[in-house]
């Protein structure tokens, strides 16, 4: 199964305001719109951290390079991507003519932090320091992001880090949280496991621990060594239930 962990950054839109507080900008006033300028991108378990930006490769090539990469993908992995990174790339493919990838899944980690703990902070730097995993690169700013658009070499490589560093870290939230997330594509289908396999990762070795109940059947109940807790596909007969420990 082919996951892939992925992290845009984009330009602030530009305006004509005339004050500081509670502007309503309309559209003749807009200047310049954001757009994708940068994404980072790893496949999981590859050690390489792919970069791409409009700065170093061209915005025609980075975004063919994220088409690229999520036409191969069969989920993508990522930080409130739902509503940010996906929607933002989704309008730069259509804008540079491109049909759209071929269908993946999302696993949303902002989305599995949400439903699952209450953290005082929901954002990635918090709840990954929160869980002693590595954390974002500190940054400059909002210069940071001006200096890039002026074209500043230095500011550059400082977003090349501040971009990496996030998909790094995502990856290392993934692992922890792997066996809270529902819903995640089964990685035994995908990968044509015949065994019965924990549906998060994949892995067959998994302990029988008790019964799972529906309302009309009893399941075997397994417990990963990642984590995940899920139930065998075949319903358990009379015999097979008393049997069970």
């Amino acid at each position: 199964m082919k996951l892939l962990t992925l992290d845009i950054e984009t330009s602030p839109n530009l305006a004509h305001v005339w004050g500081l507080w509670q502007q309503n900008v309309g559209l003749p006033q807009l200047l310049e719109s954001g757009e994708v300028i940068s994404f980072a991108a790893k496949w999981r378990d590859w050690r390489e951290t792919k970069f791409y930006s409009s700065f170093h490769h061209g915005k025609e090539a980075m975004i063919e390079a994220a088409h690229g990469l999520l036409d191969e993908a069969d989920a993508v992995i990522h930080f409130n991507g739902a509503r940010f990174d996906i929607p933002h790339l989704n309008r730069e493919f259509i804008e540079a003519g491109l049909t759209p990838p071929s269908p993946y899944e999302q696993i949303d980690l902002l989305k599995v932090v949400k439903k699952n703990f209450r953290f005082p902070s929901n954002k990635l730097d918090y709840v990954t320091k929160a869980l002693g995993l590595d954390h974002k690169i500190s940054n400059s700013g909002h210069q940071l992001w001006v200096k890039c658009m002026a074209g500043d070499f230095q500011a550059w490589e400082e977003m090349k880090a501040y971009n990496m560093q996030d998909v790094v870290i995502t990856e290392q939230l993934y692992d922890k949280l792997l066996p809270w997330i529902t819903g995640h594509p089964s990685v035994g289908l995908h990968d044509e496991i015949d065994e019965h396999s924990c549906p998060n990762c994949g892995s067959t070795e998994l302990e029988k621990r008790g019964k799972a109940y529906t309302s009309v059947s009893v399941f075997q109940r397994y417990r990963c060594v990642c984590g995940k807790w899920s139930r065998g596909n075949k319903r358990l007969d009379s015999a097979n239930i008393q049997g069970v420990k």
